[in-house]
């Protein structure tokens, strides 16, 4: 026995170094720091690898773990960190994470899945959201302006809660929409004001047909992908966001004194002003305000390994520039995530917005109700009530057909657009394996629609002749969504396959109904039951339904990281199309050689990444075409009941349209090539692409010939499209020490064409002034969209004072013949260029925007220096022409006007868009009750712009998404100059 007992000894030691070595620990704790400052990280995520255990660090930067395996590899992650990888042998361990200085490891959203970045083959642009807290931003829309190459983003004018125009890589659609699809955590949504920005965690654009053709159908304007906050594992976390925003006018416009305007008059002859007027309002200063805007975000988020939770709400509140003008919205957003068991995983997301807007008429001459024209155009010796009519506006404008700016608002003070819109999903993940596993996704999209007018019977001289009036219009819509994919991704080796295969199945309905009455005793009750007359053929209700059905499939091929090759297939069937070309498949192909990897560039240090791409793909659209499109529709015409002999009368039935029995996808096929690269300890990114794309069967509505049947339009796939150009992105970290200054720049170049058209040679379109009543936009084969159609001016003839129209055709006359194209609203290139700076807890960022070689079509100015009736002008017109051989640029009164060059003017600008400040409050005593995060700020947006436009901004498009009109300014609502304080605080 003695001697066996060191042989005993020997064994009792390896077997309890084997218990030891396979032995769970119970509670492991951790410190995560910064591996230069050593500072504790806070919310960086903690995951044990192969097992679905995870947390995040606290704002402490310590994290506690249970029942982790001896021997396991514990992973830690965090934004602009390098992830370290710790094997775990102890119940205790720190951790120091170094800076990243590459973001080719970030993984990046694309359809029905996710990428690497640096595995990428396809034209996908990141947007950077770290500033969204610190600008006066109010829909993603606004986030994106300026931020991406190849994807423009116009706000058309300023009115509070005002959407925005975007469009990826040129117009591509007449008359079907431009806009392109909205991707909100998966769910296909029409647009994204329904989402506070706050919430927004990331923004992927797809915008060549490679990467968008994986939603086929639906992807022909470029695919936006967002995807929300959610809440992770740690530490409970409370976010709070405060801004409190004033806006003002960027410029004003000056008008005619009471002298002036009668000195006018006296010259154009029309209107007789008596002498002796005086000055009795300032219309600019009665009209407009300095706006205010509070917005206030609140998000609660928390988790373990098995469950996580994320609430947010806020409210947004914004009085507009122009009084009465407002947008109210309320939101609220819940997701939780749940892994019910290591292969089984479950998701909810709820977003509710309660959004509420009052419309201003603007966009309209001083004739129709338009207010910032009739600013201008309203003389000054008039009063804003009249002394006689105590509770009338003032209207005695010695005939002129004109109100004032105050009685254009009060016709839509009362007037309220109102919008409940929820959209819910709900998503179960099985995972069979590690490398294949299914999710299954149902949502819904539910729009509840409800506008309201009101106009009284006493103060506005419509309202007397209408004895007041109001509208209630009610429209519901609900498009529910039922997705299945399935993935596999494995590794073979030097080998990467990535498999994707899915359903998916969207059902539209939409019911609507409408209501108007007129005749009210008073403005005490402002609902339809006080009208005393119902109209009896502007009331009642409609409803539509369609649906699309779809089946799609990935495959990506990845050896070694070196060669890559992506293709996609989609076939979408749409109710809204013939039987008989109801499906349109869509596929594409992509690959990527990253040289880089190659022996031959392995020597060459300073380059860190050298990738070369390209593809091509096709994508569909049918969202401008109603729900029935290709089937025959009927006007139905109601016949007077309560006239005698017609008590039984039934409705009348007309053909509203010709039926298409060929109607088909609108189709873009679009190749791209680019270069991605990375150099110099990555410290320089630069994405350069190449893009040619071509849309054939563009759908248009056509005018046919009147005949028997008097219809007056057709759908059909009429023409063709081309867009080429270039897009440009530049990142640059220039000093990366305490001192940090970085620079994003990007650049694009379009060159847009209408190719062909086969039923409808030419369309005209974008009537202004009523006194010209032309139309100013001329689309026809061979030009760009959107072309400004009209007279070539030559100048002030300077002894007539008329002005000058070329004769092109040298028929000795001036007629219609003599026509031309006078404008591109097309810009060369539009750019954008951020510069963010930070040293010791300051952070300042620059945002420079800017357009160049567009021009605008001035329609206001028709108005404001007409010179044709009584209407007030701006002081522009003192200069006008009075006495042969005077030299000026300005025709004189009552002279001939046309459309013409007179009005078009160069539209480039540049635009500093947006200077923030903000500092990073770090105090112990913060950290010590909590408060991780305390950061004031202060920005101010549209601070200064450079152009030699003559309106109030040259960012404006009055007819908004519109494919076939586009750079027309008639009295649109301003941009504003917006100053912005508030803080960020998280607990």
């Amino acid at each position: 026995m003695k001697r066996l007992r060191p042989l005993f000894l020997l064994i009792v030691l390896l077997m309890g170094g084997g218990m030891l070595f396979g032995q769970t620990i119970t509670t492991l704790r951790g410190t995560v720091k910064d591996g230069q400052t050593q500072e504790p990280i806070v919310g960086a995520t903690v995951t044990v690898s192969g097992l679905s255990i995870t947390t995040s660090t606290s704002n402490t930067g310590t994290f506690t773990l249970s029942n982790v395996p001896s021997g396991a590899a514990l992973v830690v992650s965090y934004i602009g960190y390098e992830r370290s990888t710790t094997i775990v042998n102890s119940t205790a361990v720190d951790i120091a994470l170094e800076p990243s200085s590459s973001t080719l490891d970030d993984v990046v959203v694309i359809g029905y899945g996710s990428i690497k970045r640096k595995d990428v083959t396809t034209a996908i642009s990141s947007v950077s959201l770290e500033d969204l807290n610190e600008r006066p931003v109010v829909s993603a829309g606004q986030a994106i302006q300026g931020k991406a190459a190849g994807v423009s983003v116009i706000q058309p004018n300023g009115a509070p809660g005002g959407e925005t125009s975007i469009r990826i890589r040129g117009t591509t659609s007449f008359n079907a929409s431009n806009s392109p699809l909205y991707v909100v955590d998966g769910v296909p949504v029409e647009n994204m004001s329904f989402l506070s920005p706050n919430d927004i965690a990331d923004i992927q654009i797809l915008k060549d047909a490679s990467s968008a053709a994986i939603y086929g159908s639906r992807a022909a304007n470029g695919v936006i992908l967002v995807t929300t906050k959610q809440g992770r594992a740690g530490d409970a976390k409370i976010a709070l966001n405060t801004q409190l925003t004033r806006n003002n006018v960027i410029s004003k416009i000056e008008s005619l004194n009471a002298a002036q305007y009668k000195d006018l008059q006296d010259e154009i002859g029309i209107v007789h002003v008596p002498s002796g007027l005086q000055d009795q309002t300032d219309w600019f200063d009665e009209t407009f305000q300095n706006g205010l805007m509070q917005n206030y975000q609140l998000s609660i988020s928390d988790g373990n390994e098995k469950l996580r939770y994320m609430l947010s709400g806020g409210m947004l509140d914004e009085a507009g520039v122009i009084k009465s003008s407002f947008f109210r919205r309320y939101n609220i957003r819940a997701s939780i995530e749940n892994n019910v068991r290591d292969w089984l995983k479950i998701n909810a997301n709820i977003s509710y917005s309660d959004k509420n807007i009052n419309g201003i008429n603007t966009g309209n001459g001083a004739n129709r109700g338009g207010v910032v024209l009739s600013v201008i155009n309203t003389p000054s010796y008039a009063e804003i009530w009249d002394l006689d009519n105590p509770k009338q506006y003032y209207t005695d404008f010695y005939g002129v057909n004109i109100t004032s700016p105050l009685e254009n608002i009060a016709r839509t003070k009362n007037n309220n657009g109102r919008e409940n819109w929820l959209i819910a999903s709900g998503s179960a993940t099985l995972t069979f394996t590690p490398e294949l596993n299914f999710k299954t996704m149902l949502s819904i999209d539910r729009r509840n629609g409800l506008t309201t007018t009101f106009l009284d019977p006493i103060s506005t001289s419509w309202g007397r002749n209408q004895y007041g009036e109001a509208t209630d219009n009610r429209n519901v819509n609900t498009v529910l969504t039922f997705d299945n994919v399935l993935n596999f991704n494995k590794k073979y080796g030097k080998h990467g396959l990535d498999l994707m295969g899915g359903t998916s199945w969207t059902t539209s309905d939409y019911r609507n109904s409408w209501i108007n009455g007129s005749h009210f005793r008073n403005d005490l009750i402002q609902t339809l039951n006080a009208a005393n007359k119902i109209s009896w053929t502007g009331t009642g209700s409609g409803g539509s339904q369609w649906a699309i059905m779809s089946l799609f499939g990935r495959a990506a091929y990845n050896f070694d990281g070196k060669y890559l090759v992506t293709a996609n297939l989609r076939g979408d069937g749409s109710s809204k199309l013939h039987p008989d070309y109801r499906w349109g498949v869509f596929p594409s192909v992509s690959a990527a050689w990253r040289l880089s990897s190659e022996d031959f560039l392995a020597d060459v240090s300073w380059i860190n990444d050298l990738k070369i791409r390209g593809g091509w793909g096709e994508t569909g659209n049918q969202s401008g075409l109603g729900d029935y499109s290709y089937l025959q529709t009927y006007n139905i015409t109601r016949v007077s009941w309560f006239t005698t002999g017609q008590e039984n009368a039934l409705p009348v039935i007309s053909a509203a349209n010709l039926r298409t029995r060929d109607l088909r996808w609108e189709t873009t096929a679009q190749t791209n090539v680019g270069v991605d690269f990375t150099a110099f300890a990555n410290r320089l990114t630069v994405n350069l692409d190449y893009y040619y794309k071509k849309t054939r069967d563009v759908l248009m509505y056509a005018t046919v010939p009147s005949g028997a049947r008097d219809v007056g339009s057709i759908r059909r796939n009429e023409g063709a499209i081309t867009n080429k150009g270039v897009d440009v992105n530049l990142s640059s970290k220039n000093m990366v020490n305490d001192f940090k200054w970085s620079t994003d720049f990007n650049i694009s170049f379009n060159r847009n064409r209408l190719d062909k058209l086969e039923l409808q040679k030419i369309y005209y379109t974008a009537t202004t002034s009523d006194f010209i009543n032309d139309y100013a936009v001329r689309n026809e084969p061979g030009r760009a969209l959107g072309g400004f159609f009209g007279y070539i001016s030559d100048g002030v003839n300077p002894e007539t004072g008329e002005l000058m129209y070329r004769d092109l055709n040298g028929d000795g006359r001036i007629s219609s013949s003599d026509r031309t194209y006078i404008g591109d609203p097309n810009p060369d290139f539009t750019f954008g260029l951020t510069n963010s700076f930070s040293y010791k807890g300051f952070n300042l960022s620059v945002f420079l925007q800017g357009s160049y070689g567009n021009d605008i079509f001035n329609a206001s100015r028709m108005e404001t220096e007409g010179m044709y009736d009584g209407k007030n002008q701006s002081v522009r017109v003192l200069d006008r022409w009075r006495v042969p051989g005077q030299e000026t640029v300005i025709p004189k009164a009552g002279f001939d006007l046309k459309n013409s060059t007179y009005f078009v003017e160069d539209g480039s600008f540049l635009r500093v868009k947006n200077i923030a400040l903000s500092y990073d409050v770090k105090n112990g005593a913060l950290s010590r009750i909590g408060i991780n995060r305390l950061q004031p700020f202060a920005s101010v947006n549209n601070i200064l712009t450079f152009t030699k436009y003559l309106g109030f901004d040259p960012e404006v498009n009055q007819w908004g998404n519109s494919g076939a009109v586009q750079g027309i300014d008639w009295g649109t609502y301003p941009q504003n100059r917006s100053f912005v304080v508030g803080i960020n605080v998280e607990f």
